[in-house]
């Protein structure tokens, strides 16, 4: 549906100008169709807590109601690496779905969070502050209380979360590099994503850690957050990851999933303010992968 923002409901956020307009959802209903990237702002994805302006048009693709019933606990192994009275640290397997959405209603790891630390469901998703694609292992961190959640989302946003992963891209990358190109939803093919004009702002680095005859084993941090990113940005530049059966087009696969794994996350704790790092150790598949490569 299409809306518009009348005058006496400019200035508010996002999130508080929908619950005016659509009063029979909830607001925490509202909050996750935001997060999921069902509500866009004059054709853009938009976040919760930008402004509205008077006469924005405002299109909002309601989700089905299993949304609604997808926040249930669910007794599923969640591979903890770190937990304290603020936050947890997930070291997420590939194939785990981190948050509910379409095809993917339960059995995710924000139902292992609501059985393992139920008082999580209070918070905004879960406490959940960033995500790995399906596929993607590694490093994930949870608040577990609201000052945790709102400090974690600060550093996130004024970027100074360091979050560092290996990547097994298609062909020879000769040098370090920064890819800076904004990303936005595929003006095609809406469940991609892709580099385009107008999308987000998004910068990659990257680093060669290893060569192989038809692959190179980079090490990429992300200054920004954006969805696929890692994925897209070095599609982009003509070295998609191996496996990635999204954006690495046509060609033999040596891998079933997207080679990625989020090695390190380092962040200020929300709690003591001091600055913490964490480490996740390569997942068996992608170190057979790359002994085999080595072979």
């Amino acid at each position: 549906m299409k809306l518009t923002i009348p005058l006496e409901m400019a200035g508010l956020r996002l999130d508080q100008a929908l619950a005016r307009l659509l009063p029979a959802e909830s607001r925490s209903r509202l909050a996750r169709l935001i997060d999921e990237g069902h509500v866009q702002v004059q054709g853009r994805e938009a976040g919760t807590s930008i402004k509205m302006k008077s006469g924005e048009v405002v299109e909002v693709e309601l989700a089905p109601r299993e949304v609604d019933n997808a926040y249930k606990p669910e007794d599923i192994a969640l591979p903890i690496l770190h937990e304290d009275a603020d936050l947890l640290v997930i070291d997420k397997p590939a194939g785990l779905v981190v948050h509910p959405g379409s095809g993917n209603w339960d059995g995710t790891m924000l139902n292992a969070l609501l059985h393992h630390a139920p008082a999580v469901g209070n918070l905004p998703r879960a406490g959940i502050v960033h995500r790995l694609d399906k596929d993607t292992s590694g490093l994930l961190v949870v608040a577990k209380t609201e000052p945790a959640q709102a400090s974690l989302v600060r550093q996130l946003q004024a970027r100074t979360v360091k979050r560092t992963y290996f990547a097994l891209a298609r062909g020879q990358v000769l040098k370090p590099g920064k890819v800076d190109a904004p990303i936005g939803r595929h003006p095609v093919h809406r469940t991609k994503m892709a580099v385009v004009p107008g999308g987000k702002p998004a910068v990659t680095h990257y680093i060669v850690r290893e060569r192989f005859p038809a692959h190179t084993l980079l090490e990429c941090q992300l200054e920004t957050g954006r969805t696929h990113q890692i994925r897209v940005h070095l599609a982009s530049i003509g070295h998609p990851l191996e496996g990635d059966a999204v954006y690495a087009g046509k060609g033999a696969k040596v891998f079933t999933r997207q080679a990625l794994h989020a090695w390190k996350l380092a962040f200020v704790h929300p709690g003591t303010g001091e600055p913490v790092a964490f480490e996740s150790k390569m997942p068996p598949d992608f170190s057979a992968l790359l002994e085999s490569l080595r072979a």
